[in-house]
């Protein structure tokens, strides 16, 4: 794999893997040969057709919206057929994390949750509201739930309006959590006071997810995938 560390676009291409850089942001580029000719594809892109999403970065609005937008396109694609979507997500904006939620639970297609790397608050969030049996981990991902954060100034009557969505927004998380998991609601609650994390297999007792993704044997390639 051939990298670029200049600040301007570049492509370079070896075989049917291209690499394409943006500052320090590098894509890989996927090359099909066809009969009119090749035709190339970020691997994101190459991904999609698949059905396959990437939630890789903190939550904001911007990734809300190309999430969402993937999920609608791919449910006009064919509304019969499952949704994956990789988390390795620090969290981020509750508003833009809810709007992914929402859409999730709106659309015909079952919706896949796996985690790689880390899923922690708004990822955490998303994982576990993946369709139930569908909900994925590999081994060594960590995964935390905690109370929405936030804060306030200006005039006290400002403030005491910031302080009651926050407590809202709290209760809302804790009981969707609460319901996903099938744990009690002060449970919940009490875990979600401070930064709780878990295991992969911390997280299918916990209920956040369902399987624990793994190869019994990486030597034999013929042995498939398999979870706990």
């Amino acid at each position: 794999m051939l990298e670029s560390r200049s600040p301007y676009n570049s492509l370079v291409s070896q075989n049917n893997l291209s690499i394409y850089s943006l500052g320090e942001n590098v894509v890989p580029m996927v090359v099909e040969q066809s009969g009119l000719g090749e035709r190339a594809f970020d691997i994101y892109s190459r991904l999609l057709r698949e059905r396959i999403i990437f939630l890789g970065t903190p939550i904001d609005d911007k990734v809300a919206d190309s999430i969402v937008a993937q999920l609608l396109y791919l449910e006009a694609e064919d509304p019969e057929k499952d949704i994956q979507i990789y988390i390795n997500s620090p969290g981020g904006s509750v508003y833009a994390g809810m709007a992914i939620y929402d859409t999730m639970q709106q659309i015909q297609p079952d919706v896949v949750t796996i985690c790689y790397g880390i899923a922690a608050s708004m990822g955490a969030f998303l994982l576990s509201g993946g369709t139930k049996g569908k909900r994925m981990a590999l081994p060594s991902v960590r995964i935390m739930i905690h109370q929405p954060l936030g804060g306030a100034q200006g005039q006290a009557v400002d403030i005491e309006i910031q302080a009651r969505e926050i407590l809202y927004i709290k209760k809302k998380l804790n009981d969707l959590i609460a319901e996903h998991t099938g744990q009690p609601f002060d449970k919940v609650a009490a875990d979600t006071e401070r930064d709780f994390y878990m295991s992969a297999a911390d997280a299918k007792e916990y209920g956040l997810i369902d399987q624990v993704i793994i190869r019994p044997e990486l030597s034999d390639p013929k042995i498939p995938v398999t979870s706990l």
